[in-house]
């Protein structure tokens, strides 16, 4: 695969059985995804967008066709390998932030970290680092039960940048979030996706994640209706 090229999915197949009738959430879906993308996958419910990142991210595996993440087959991933893969190369954001409510902000951001081979010093380093790159460094003692929505998507940003993956998938990071809330975390991530350069991949159906998309893939019904790429201006205003 192209070094430029991260994510590469060829005819990708998920069907799910249900009772009598199958119900196909993917069906033949091609495409690519180039280091550094800011690019969102939007649709209605149901239109296969969390399936579609589920296998990008090795949380599931395809019914047929294949989905290529960082030169890995997720179809032919053991557990332990999928483990490996999202451990360590990605990160997730999801709309519920599921942070751990009894752990700090500190804690939680920490914990990826927790599963890789890294000191003590190393670690605190890494989570201030990220705290700081959401705002967030002073509220680092603080519980989950102590921060507004829009704090703890900032800190769900944190967790998932704290070990600067290649690729961030995230599921309707928004969607719990007000107006002022959202335009907040969305120029946060650009940023970070402009310092870091790493790829962050949406499934949305928010009108507010999409004005800062640079690339918008439409999916109905597992389809990819439409693939366009949007101008890097767009998003820029409030």
């Amino acid at each position: 695969m192209n070094n430029s090229v991260i994510i590469k999915t060829k005819d990708l197949v998920k069907v799910y059985p249900m009772g009598q009738h199958d119900l196909v959430a993917l069906d033949h879906v091609n495409l690519v995804f180039q280091k550094g993308e800011f690019a969102g996958v939007v649709g209605p419910s149901g239109s296969g967008k969390t399936t579609l990142l589920n296998i990008i991210g090795s949380l599931d595996t395809p019914s047929d066709g294949s989905a290529v993440v960082l030169d890995r087959n997720v179809e032919t991933l053991s557990n332990k390998e999928a483990a490996k893969l999202r451990n360590q190369h990605i990160g997730f954001i999801f709309q519920t932030f599921n942070l751990f409510p009894v752990y700090s902000v500190f804690e939680n951001v920490e914990f990826p970290l927790l599963l890789q081979r890294m000191s003590s010093a190393a670690r605190k380093k890494a989570v201030y680092d990220s705290l700081e790159w959401v705002h967030l460094a002073d509220r680092a003692k603080s519980k989950p039960a102590q921060l507004s929505g829009g704090q703890s998507q900032r800190v769900a940003i944190a967790r998932a940048i704290v070990k600067k993956p290649e690729v961030v998938l995230a599921d309707e990071p928004t969607a719990n979030l007000d107006a002022e809330n959202s335009h907040h975390i969305m120029k946060t991530m650009v940023q970070l996706n402009e310092e870091l350069g790493t790829t962050f991949v949406f499934s949305t159906h928010d009108e507010k994640v999409m004005r800062y998309l640079r690339r918008k893939i439409s999916l109905i019904d597992g389809k990819v209706a439409k693939d366009e790429v949007i101008s890097k201006k767009r998003g820029k205003s409030t």
